[in-house]
């Protein structure tokens, strides 16, 4: 009996140790969201150097055109656009040819190649798009961002320090479906509020597809596109090898929309395999803390361990109230994001299916990715897995 008090004894500590960790991390994401968004945004209308955007392709996005065209209408002296795809029978092709005939007082390319240099074959489009940039910064977009007349002249402006050697943003997001929207309030409320907290305590070594600004120059110096094509994290590798080159990795102030597909549910598991692997073979000390940002569960844990007691109460109430605090001040009044607006109140639930999502991440190195089946090795590198006959 006393081996067993003390036990559970240890548990509650234990349990306890958790939820104040979280409250800590969604007080200080507080803290860090508000010295980001309120730090003066400087633009030197002068600086506006030619850039190359480079728009790897593959399939059709929800409202692709207007995606695209939303590149096109920067309020920006010199600018080329690259789309690249592999296949010329892709359902992307002849909206990217619309585009060009929309807009034909504009440097607009299309690269059909089905060169591949490895696993990743978004890294291939961007290498056979790369060939024909004409300028020497280079911004990398997924195909379903869209953006503002003011985002190439606010994006470039880290790079007057040459130091600056990638720029990367936030992003914000409309979904359609549940599924999405889960998916988007995780993004908004959550995942973001990490990044600023990186961002805040050391800055980040990181990027994100929904923008990388890169020198030419930059990217050579890691070896070009051949040195990330067999990582699933092609955008995590354009930040993190710069960063290790000595290169700053900037968090720039503006936030691009992110327009989400409609998803079905098992697209959205196989999604978040993908990503909690990927980063625990990547950085496993990184995923394990993860555990001290999982003040939902554990406080919910902590409650029932304590049977409903006065202290199990008390810290229950605070980090909740802590954990939706931190998500409507990121995710509502900073980044704006029209789903965290209408939908805050699915942040416990996203939390806790977060949470399961997480455990599971540490058993298994296998992910499927455009229906083909990978490994995942250390690092993050994809090793395709061989069918068996």
């Amino acid at each position: 009996m006393i081996q067993l008090d003390s036990a559970s004894f240890l548990i509650e500590i234990f349990l306890l140790l958790l939820c104040v960790a979280a409250i800590w991390f969604y007080g200080y994401a507080i803290y860090s969201s508000v010295t980001f968004f309120n730090r003066p945004h400087l633009v030197n209308p002068d600086f506006h150097p030619p850039i190359t955007i480079l728009k790897p392709v593959c399939g059709l996005d929800r409202d692709a055109y207007n995606n695209f065209a939303s590149f096109c209408r920067q309020d920006y002296p010199e600018y080329q656009i690259i789309f690249s795809v592999r296949d010329s029978g892709d359902a992307a092709v002849s909206v990217v040819q619309q585009i060009i005939s929309d807009f034909p007082e504009l440097d607009i390319q299309l690269v059909v190649s089905d060169r591949i240099i490895g696993t990743n074959l978004k890294v291939s489009n961007l290498a056979n798009a790369v060939t024909q940039a004409k300028h020497e910064i280079l911004v990398i977009a997924d195909s379903d961002i869209r953006v503002g007349t003011d985002y190439l002249q606010r994006i470039i402006q880290p790079l007057c320090d040459r130091q600056v050697g990638v720029v990367t943003c936030l992003y914000r997001s409309s979904s359609s479906g549940w599924v999405s929207t889960l998916e988007a309030i995780g993004t908004a409320t959550d995942f973001h509020a990490g990044v600023l907290v990186s961002n805040q305590l050391a800055g980040i070594q990181f990027a994100f597809g929904s923008t990388i600004v890169i020198r030419k120059s930059v990217l050579e110096e890691i070896g070009g596109f051949l040195a990330i094509a067999d990582y699933l994290a092609d955008d995590f590798q354009l930040g993190n090898q710069p960063a290790q080159l000595g290169y700053q990795v900037i968090l720039s102030d503006y936030v691009v929309e992110h327009v989400l597909g409609t998803s079905n549910l098992v697209e959205s598991i196989h999604r978040q395999i993908r990503w909690t692997r990927c980063v625990r073979v990547s950085r496993i000390w990184g995923y394990i803390g993860l555990i001290f940002t999982y003040g939902t569960f554990t406080s919910l844990l902590f409650l029932l361990v304590t049977r409903g007691s006065l202290l199990g109460w008390a810290v229950f109430s605070i980090t909740w109230i802590m954990r939706g605090a931190m998500g409507w001040i990121v995710g509502v009044r900073y980044l704006n994001d029209p789903v965290a607006k209408k939908y805050i109140w699915l942040i416990f639930l996203r939390d806790l299916i977060s949470f399961v999502s997480w455990c599971y991440g540490f058993v298994g190195s296998t992910i499927e990715w455009r229906g083909q089946q990978f490994k995942l090795v250390k690092g993050g590198k994809l090793v395709p897995v061989k069918s068996r006959i």
